[in-house]
């Protein structure tokens, strides 16, 4: 039956079963995820709290060049020396602008005020030059059937690393929770193709 369902497409029975995450992620890869507008989602507010001092900094085979072809993708891996120095401007530049963001709170790393002689800068300000590297957390509940489109787009092979090892990781999770719907979506959505009408015509024309 549940394959019957996924491979016609009769979505309802899938929503009923929902899933709530508890996802840390740097705020680039958030920027991604919540184009998915099919989830509740509830994030960690900056305006009401300090952010932790927790950056994303790729591992140096990850860092590549620009890809020619595709404006949103990479190409090849930079030579270990050049990986190095994009890291190193990294962490240099995370760490500038969180000593800054604390300087402006006029806070220390315990929650400590640093000079009562001169007021804090409001938390909502002062977070805007962190850069988006840093990690946020949010709790995000979304129904089966919209987590299986978002596993389809972000797990795909096209999707950028970072958001795609999130995806590989739910996937995994979906596997346990519910492994006859992850089968018969393995089989019907992630691993399937989608014929245009001409190119279904050319089969049948080729097949005789």
């Amino acid at each position: 039956m549940i394959r019957y369902l996924m491979r016609h497409r009769h979505t309802s029975p899938f929503e009923l079963a929902v899933l709530k995450l508890h996802v840390r992620a740097p705020i680039f890869v958030t920027r991604q995820w919540f184009r998915h507008r099919t989830a509740s989602i509830n994030e960690y507010s900056a305006r009401y709290s300090v952010l932790e001092k927790e950056f994303y900094f790729p591992r140096p085979e990850d860092i590549a060049a620009q890809s020619t072809s595709n404006k949103q993708g990479r190409a090849d891996s930079l030579p270990p020396e050049q990986a190095q120095q994009v890291l190193d401007i990294l962490r240099d530049d995370a760490s500038r602008c969180y000593d800054h963001y604390m300087d402006l709170l006029n806070e220390d790393e315990n929650g400590q005020t640093r000079d009562p002689s001169r007021p804090s800068v409001a938390r909502e300000l002062a977070r805007m030059n962190l850069p988006v590297n840093i990690m946020t957390q949010f709790y995000w509940q979304i129904n089966l059937w919209n987590l299986l489109h978002f596993l389809r787009l972000r797990a795909d092979s096209h999707a950028q690393y970072e958001i795609r090892a999130y995806a590989d990781a739910i996937l995994r999770i979906v596997e346990k929770w519910a492994p006859l719907t992850f089968e018969a979506f393995t089989d019907y959505m992630r691993d399937a193709v989608l014929l245009s009408g001409p190119a279904l015509r050319a089969l049948r024309a080729a097949m005789g």
